[in-house]
């Protein structure tokens, strides 16, 4: 218990500091940053064919090559994300924003399979600048302004993952794939020199050695409720989510709908309906409650599971239940966030690693769980699991409520 003490002795010195007020500009700028750096975990994808060929790889090997920035963002979460706590997230960044353009720059220029994997490695890892802003931004905001300031962060996280294979499929057309990576780094180049003029430089008091630091995230975790709580909540519907998108190109591909592999792609674009879910509940979160929020963006959610059991094999029924399901993911998401942040300001990356951490490993365990009901029974199996764990994520969220 010896580690949390300097995380209290912080709060009182926030308490007692003049608030920083984020500016408009400010706040912009960091959405904008972490849509160009997350785009980075996702341009590989649509790209995977032409690497294969380029490398001689078996279809294994190739479908691996995707992991691997997942790889190096989860590893990120836990051994990077909270270092914030105990230097200016200002120097974590730069670091990071060094290393994504020369692992950008090592794929595009890559000869041999060991350099593609470190640079996939890299990119992964230096995509944890966007859980470096995203709690910067909250300690800058003054409370009653957080809702709005989480939820346009997590507008522009939404517009990056869907404009990437987008990006990347257009440059890859065009040119070839290696194309992407350079154009990756000069924008990572770019994005890199803006944060260094605009970041201000926060002084962290945490003192502790990187291993006490570590150490500390479990300890933060049984010490606060509110984050056990809002972190299985969370780990519960987005489980719920990633079961659907990991699976919904199989059925659209599959009779009676038989997309193309193109028109299956294009339903990505429903996922600009997360962009509204962000956008309108970081303005109604002060207003409604975080808790009752919640509630309100899980029923939504387990309306969409539904309409997909009922409707799920009509294109149409399908449209209107992922929107809602999308909506209500990414409204929740957003007071969720926004209560964890509220926790503890002296240890907001270390509760954000945390929470993100959990949100991680039920998307994993969600696609586990999915991917094995629709290859051993049918795409309802996979709803009717998805409904479960939304239900389950509803039921935990009210008798929990208290702590929000």
């Amino acid at each position: 218990m010896q580690s949390i003490r300097p995380v209290q002795s912080l709060q009182t010195k926030q308490a007692i500091a003049k608030p920083y007020v984020l500016s408009t500009r400010q706040l912009f700028l960091f959405a904008f940053a972490i849509a160009a750096t997350v785009a980075n975990l996702y341009y590989v994808q649509p790209l995977l064919p032409e690497i294969k060929n380029s490398f001689v790889l078996s279809g294994l090997e190739s479908s691996l090559l995707g992991s691997f920035t997942q790889l190096g963002y989860a590893a990120a979460l836990l051994l990077i994300s909270p270092l914030g706590d105990i230097f200016p997230r200002k120097n974590v960044v730069r670091v990071l924003s060094c290393t994504l353009v020369v692992g950008s720059l090592l794929v595009g220029f890559s000869e041999y399979n060991i350099a593609l994997l470190l640079g996939l490695f890299c990119i992964g890892v230096s995509a944890n600048i966007t859980q470096q802003i995203i709690p910067l931004a909250a300690s800058l905001s003054i409370p009653s302004d957080r809702g709005r300031v989480v939820g346009t962060l997590m507008t522009g996280l939404t517009a990056g993952i869907l404009i990437s294979r987008a990006i990347s499929g257009f440059i890859a057309q065009h040119y070839e794939w290696r194309a992407v990576f350079i154009f990756a780094a000069v924008i990572a180049a770019y994005i890199g020199l803006l944060l260094n003029a605009r970041l201000p430089l926060n002084q962290p008091a945490a003192k502790l050695a990187y291993p006490a630091l570590l150490r500390s995230m479990l300890t933060l975790f049984k010490q606060h409720k509110l984050l056990r709580v809002a972190s299985i909540t969370g780990a519960l519907w987005f489980a719920a989510f990633n079961a659907l998108w990991v699976t919904v190109a199989i059925h659209v591909m599959d009779e009676p709908l038989s997309f193309s592999v193109q028109q299956a792609g294009l339903l990505g674009f429903i996922g600009l309906s997360g962009i509204v879910g962000a956008k309108v509940s970081g303005r109604l979160v002060t207003k409604l409650g975080a808790s009752r929020l919640i509630s309100i963006a899980i029923g939504l959610t387990i309306a969409g599971f539904a309409v997909l059991m009922l409707f799920g094999a009509s294109i149409w029924g399908l449209v209107f239940g992922i929107i809602l399901i999308d909506i209500g993911v990414f409204a929740a998401q957003v007071p969720n966030q926004v209560s964890v942040f509220s926790i503890d300001p002296a240890a907001q990356s270390r509760i954000n690693a945390v929470y993100m951490l959990m949100y991680y490993t039920g998307a994993s365990l969600g696609a586990a769980g999915a991917m094995y009901l629709v290859n051993h029974i049918n795409w309802q199996a996979v709803i009717y699991f998805a409904m479960g764990l939304s239900v389950l994520a509803l039921t935990h969220h009210r008798f929990q409520a208290k702590h929000y």
